[in-house]
């Protein structure tokens, strides 16, 4: 399993992903270009010392992310406000890549079209969107209750 940022441009929600990625034991790939440098200060604090427990993959932009993911084989899920299905009825694969998009802009039509598949979490009518690494744990923690069933077992 792994998460995906499309030109993530909040450093907080970062952080706060890859945290989630260090202690579920996902690796974490950043689509570039990212809206602030890796190494802000913010970014760090909301990672606190976690990010040296996750593997973190950088790509310079969407056409080499691309080009990685043909030799890798993986499904691209994204995750949008315009999905057609709900994410808790999807079925995932232990090598599904989870992708999100800017938190302003989302991703363009051109990646949405790459995706293998477009999944929504329903939100109540008058509401927008949920905050990125929210919506990232729930997806992941979904997509690893159904590939890892022995999950609970990590928890002493």
């Amino acid at each position: 399993m792994r998460i995906a940022l499309f030109q993530p441009d909040i450093p907080q929600n970062t952080g706060t992903i890859l945290r989630l990625c260090a202690c579920l034991g996902v690796e974490a790939h950043i689509i570039e270009p990212a809206g602030f440098p890796v190494s802000d200060r913010h970014f760090r604090r909301a990672g606190m010392d976690y990010l040296d427990q996750v593997t973190i993959v950088r790509h310079d932009s969407w056409l080499k992310f691309e080009q990685w993911r043909a030799g890798d084989g993986g499904r691209l899920v994204l995750f949008t406000t315009r999905g057609a299905l709900p994410y808790l009825d999807h079925r995932y694969a232990a090598t599904d890549i989870l992708l999100f998009g800017r938190e302003s802009a989302g991703v363009p039509d051109a990646v949405a079209a790459a995706a293998d598949a477009r999944l929504v979490i329903p939100l109540r009518p008058a509401l927008r969107s949920l905050n990125v690494a929210m919506a990232a744990a729930m997806a992941v923690g979904e997509a690893l209750r159904q590939t890892e069933p022995a999950l609970t077992e990590r928890i002493p």
